[in-house]
């Protein structure tokens, strides 16, 4: 089972502490933790039982699915939670320094495994332990955020899997739903090396191809609907990332999209329920079990610097007809048929 979050303990124990608030730096838990941390390590290691940390940046659909499926497929390799496995879980609330935090007491509780989900996570645990095995997920490129050297096997103690999609494919979407493309709109968190590196790239692509590329930085979820209405009568469309502060707060950042009269086409496919027109992505509780079947190799004796690094390479399109009418685009019949999901009328919000 998956233990408390320890820093929400805090919150509800202490009636002080606040996420974020480096004056409260769990000082309710810390000697109550070590003594656990202790014990847990003792039992472990006369029941041979495994130990695997899971940290998120935040908590949303896709991370969410991300953390499933890594648990699903540690029980299909043999380890199972509450059994021959003890999985604990956090989640840094969207908060970095509470994620850096989290990664200093995983360190010191010495799992067998760390598995930090997105790129702010995935820092903090890398930067705070060069020997606990690291397995990331859900991180766009890390080589660009400085997670492992190359895309070949690291030879440190960080491994994982990407989310990293190829933009040609989500260009060609945006043209075929948008048939005379000529600004493309871009909410991103600046702090998220995965959302800079792709503005980047998108920038690069779009500009090849006589495309403008209008990009609003949101460094808050409360950033995110103004900078959104601020691209009315600028923008064709909206293209989103998997930008944790930007997915976290999708329905905000639909509403006013669709104020504004403008489409939301995104790489999360879990944000065509929440608003989106169309997705092509990553199917991300298969990212889970994919970063899983890394974990589940560790916990057999590989080392982590011995496994190269994991780029998903099948992507699903998801379309919503519904949300397509809200702002005034008919998706095409060719298209639909193509569609691996075509969300029903009803989950229109």
């Amino acid at each position: 089972m998956y233990q408390m979050n320890r820093l929400a303990r805090a919150l509800m124990l202490g009636g002080l502490c606040v996420f974020g608030v480096s004056a409260c730096n769990q000082s309710q838990t810390t000697a109550a933790d070590s003594a656990n941390t202790g014990a847990s390590s003792a039992t472990a290691a006369a029941t041979g039982q495994k130990t695997v940390d899971i940290t998120a940046i935040v908590e949303h659909p896709a991370l969410d699915a991300v953390r499933q499926g890594v648990i699903d497929e540690l029980a299909q390799e043999g380890f199972k939670d509450g059994q021959n496995l003890k999985v604990n879980f956090q989640s840094a609330q969207g908060n970095t320094a509470t994620a850096g935090q989290i990664a200093k007491q995983f360190v010191a509780e010495n799992p067998d495994v760390i598995v930090a989900i997105a790129t702010p996570s995935a820092q903090s645990v890398a930067a705070s332990t060069r020997t606990i095995p690291v397995v990331f997920s859900a991180v766009t490129d890390p080589v660009e955020a400085k997670l492992v050297p190359s895309w070949e096997a690291s030879g440190t103690n960080v491994t994982g899997a990407s989310d990293q999609l190829p933009l040609e494919p989500q260009i060609d979407l945006m043209k075929q739903i948008i048939p005379n493309l000529k600004t493309v709109g871009y909410v991103y968190s600046p702090g998220e090396v995965n959302s800079t590196v792709v503005q980047k790239q998108l920038e690069s692509k779009l500009g090849a191809q006589g495309i403008k590329l209008i990009a609003v930085p949101a460094q808050r979820s409360t950033d995110i609907a103004p900078a959104a209405r601020s691209l009315q009568g600028k923008v064709d469309v909206i293209y989103t990332s998997l930008d944790n502060n930007v997915v976290s707060a999708y329905e905000s950042l639909y509403q006013a999209a669709k104020e504004s009269k403008i489409p939301l086409i995104a790489s999360d496919t879990d944000s065509v329920k929440r608003g989106a027109v169309a997705a092509l992505g990553v199917d991300y509780h298969r990212l889970g079990q994919e970063t899983g079947k890394i974990v589940g190799r560790i916990l057999n004796g590989e080392t982590a610097g011995s496994i190269k690094p994991y780029m998903m390479q099948d992507l699903d399109l998801y379309l919503s007809p519904t949300h397509a009418q809200e702002v005034g685009i008919t998706l095409s019949p060719e298209l639909i048929g193509r569609a691996k999901v075509v969300e029903p009328t009803g989950n229109s919000k």
